[in-house]
């Protein structure tokens, strides 16, 4: 169990049999006293984004201002937007690209932060990019320099050789 105390009053958990819906078992459930609930994970959900031009034989990748090699465009999804939202909204603050189609490609749960990883692939309007202050640099690639140049062990990697070798995802983790 992560959670140790309830987000609503603060009770500390404790571990309760949950029989789930229609008697389906759904096991042992952090249970609060206080609320009389069963408390159900919590963790944050974000989207990565394959930035394709409109011939999609180009790959857009992003350098962050701290760290080394490329990875995706990518960003949190705020409460009430829609993944396919923040995706397309993330695209056009750090790159300035406005999308013109957008596909879900997979999820990966991402211990490290907690996060929900939403993996699309977009197509964007053919035009020069223009980064912000999350955006050290870009830089389109063909499939193959991407490959060579995405940071090594990354999820943004194993996202990547998923998409070019087919559908095969390598986690790294």
């Amino acid at each position: 169990m992560d959670m140790n105390y309830c987000m609503q009053c603060g009770t500390k958990l404790r571990m309760k049999y949950h029989e789930g819906h229609d008697g389906e078992d759904a096991g042992m459930v952090p249970w609060c006293d206080g609320c009389e609930s069963f408390r159900w994970p919590v963790f944050n959900t974000a989207v990565s984004m394959i930035v394709l031009n409109e011939t999609k034989d180009k790959i857009l990748l992003i350098k962050p201002p701290k760290g080394e090699g490329y990875v995706f465009v990518a960003g949190y999804v705020m409460q009430g937007e829609e993944a396919e939202e923040t995706a397309r909204r993330e695209v056009l603050e750090e790159v300035g690209l406005t999308v013109t189609s957008e596909q879900f490609r997979h999820s990966r749960y991402y211990p490290r932060t907690n996060t929900l990883m939403l993996n699309f692939t977009v197509t964007v309007k053919d035009e020069a990019p223009k980064t912000n202050y999350e955006v050290q640099n870009c830089r389109w690639f063909t499939p193959d320099e991407a490959r060579e140049n995405i940071r090594h062990g990354s999820l943004a990697e194993a996202f990547l050789l998923g998409y070019l070798d087919g559908g095969v995802y390598h986690f790294p983790f």
